[in-house]
């Protein structure tokens, strides 16, 4: 089986314009960084490799995810992962009951209160889970999102410059934290962004639209 997820001949277009073209796998651990500035489908592309591509766009062309076409699964079967520009909290939960909601159904209360702990520890973030999201440091909702995506136990990970609203020094290091934790996983990243540092510390393959 072909681990990783793969991007075969996939264009997509609004009207008779093409926005872009992208031919690629990415492999198990490893980041490809699609860059551009706003409004050249950057999004689009993450929006059609969920399965949530708005109408007014069409697409050609297949994605696959560790040896299976996931083109026409529904979003919510296709076992992909994706971080936004905003945490996405959800503000009436706890850190707690934010990290629970994205775990997998099934297991005992305290399996799962077990699961959520070992989420927290591992961003160091220890005791935390009874917090109001509300009352984190803009790094710390950063993590929380992080590892309740990754609790979803994800296939592979999308990244939608998830790094824009952190200052230089936050940014550096919640970047580093999500790269580190997608290789451990050994999951394919596919990250959008128009910084150019973002897509020099991912490290990987570049590709860059509108140039």
């Amino acid at each position: 089986m072909v681990r990783g997820l793969g991007l075969h001949k996939v264009s997509i277009a609004k009207g008779d314009h093409v926005l872009l073209s992208v031919d690629h796998t990415v492999a198990s651990g490893e980041v490809l960084t699609v860059m551009g500035p706003s409004g050249v489908g950057k999004s689009t592309l993450l929006a059609f490799i969920t399965g949530t591509l708005a109408p007014d766009f069409t697409a050609t062309g297949t994605v696959w995810l560790d040896g299976q076409e996931i083109t026409y699964a529904p979003p919510h079967k296709r076992r992909v992962g994706i971080l936004f520009q905003d945490d996405l909290l959800f503000p009436h939960l706890s850190v707690g009951a934010n990290l629970a909601f994205g775990l997998q159904p099934g297991g005992t209360t305290s399996e799962r209160l077990a699961k959520v702990d070992e989420a927290l520890e591992e961003v160091g973030l220890a005791g935390f889970a009874d917090r109001d999201p509300a009352t984190l440091s803009g790094g710390q909702k950063a993590r929380v999102a992080l590892m309740r995506m990754l609790l979803s136990e994800p296939c592979a990970l999308l990244l939608d410059e998830p790094f824009s609203r952190l200052d230089a020094a936050l940014r550096a290091q919640v970047r580093d934290m999500v790269f580190d934790r997608a290789r451990a996983r050994a999951l394919p990243v596919l990250m959008v962004t128009h910084d150019a540092d973002d897509a020099q510390a991912a490290g990987g393959v570049i590709i860059t639209l509108g140039a």
